[in-house]
């Protein structure tokens, strides 16, 4: 048996924790998908959870990855995507937080992340999380070194009701300090009178609260968005084409707009 100090958490049989696609695509757009997948390292067994479990939003953004890739598709679009579920360890929160590797979700108690060796914490960090931002800031530091513009967007979908309360928003638009984009977005999505838009509904960005944005967008002064849809809404592959064709005439106008109003999305504050 292996000491703590050579744990490893992914073994030969285990998925790779990140996958990409288009990194050399002719779009400003660069997306992330924080928590697309939910496969669990076979070391971890299932977490202590059913599989009923793992299929709930607890485990992952249910259609977030369907709607990614076909925005990447449709705008030749860089994607870098997540392949391990959020109860791992969540790839939107700093490793520091009590939520990142959470003991309960929602109101399911996870056995498997009870009483964490710290060692095992930070195979974690070190195999799953690190390799994934790790993957996003070199690709960022490689677009700035060739002066290519950049929006970033991180694409996650949330649940139609929430503790019993039900929410309103067909998709909601987060930001914190920064919201150029959010501002565009939000009056081009006005045009569909039946569409109902979240404004940092039904979360909002913080420091403590989240990382892709903070980290790979403010702290960088690259313009960007985090999309949320609702999950009823993109179940399905017939869902996840539909609102991927949606964004990709948004993103399309939106950086039209921002183009002429200046060339925000291709300035930044490195």
């Amino acid at each position: 048996m292996l000491k703590d100090s050579s744990y490893r958490l992914l073994g030969a049989e285990d998925p790779a924790p990140v996958t990409v696609e288009r990194l050399d695509g002719a779009s400003a757009l660069f997306m992330t998908c924080d928590h697309a997948g939910r496969k669990i390292p076979k070391s971890l067994g299932d977490l202590g959870i059913s599989e009923a479990e793992l299929q709930r939003h607890i485990a992952w953004d249910i259609g977030a990855e369907g709607v990614a890739r076909g925005l990447s598709e449709q705008l030749d679009a860089a994607l870098v995507v997540q392949t391990y579920s959020r109860l791992v360890i969540d790839c939107n929160r700093q490793p520091s937080r009590h939520d990142s590797m959470a003991r309960i979700s929602e109101l399911t108690e996870i056995p498997g992340n009870r009483d964490l060796h710290p060692e095992h914490a930070d195979a974690r960090v070190r195999e799953i999380f690190d390799p994934y931002h790790d993957t996003i800031a070199a690709d960022l530091d490689r677009r700035r070194a060739a002066g290519k513009a950049t929006l970033l967007i991180a694409v996650h979908s949330f649940t139609p009701v929430y503790k019993g309360e039900t929410r309103p928003w067909h998709i909601g638009l987060l930001y914190n300090r920064d919201d150029r984009v959010a501002r565009v977005l939000m009056d081009l999505m006005s045009e569909d009178s039946a569409l109902t838009v979240g404004d940092n509904e039904p979360y909002a960005i913080s420091d403590e609260g989240d990382y892709t944005i903070p980290v790979h967008g403010e702290q960088r002064g690259i313009p960007h968005i985090e999309i949320e849809i609702r999950q009823d809404l993109i179940e399905t592959e017939a869902g996840q084409r539909d609102w991927a064709l949606r964004l990709t005439d948004w993103m399309g106008r939106a950086m039209e707009r921002l183009d002429a109003a200046g060339g925000t999305y291709t300035k930044s504050r490195y």
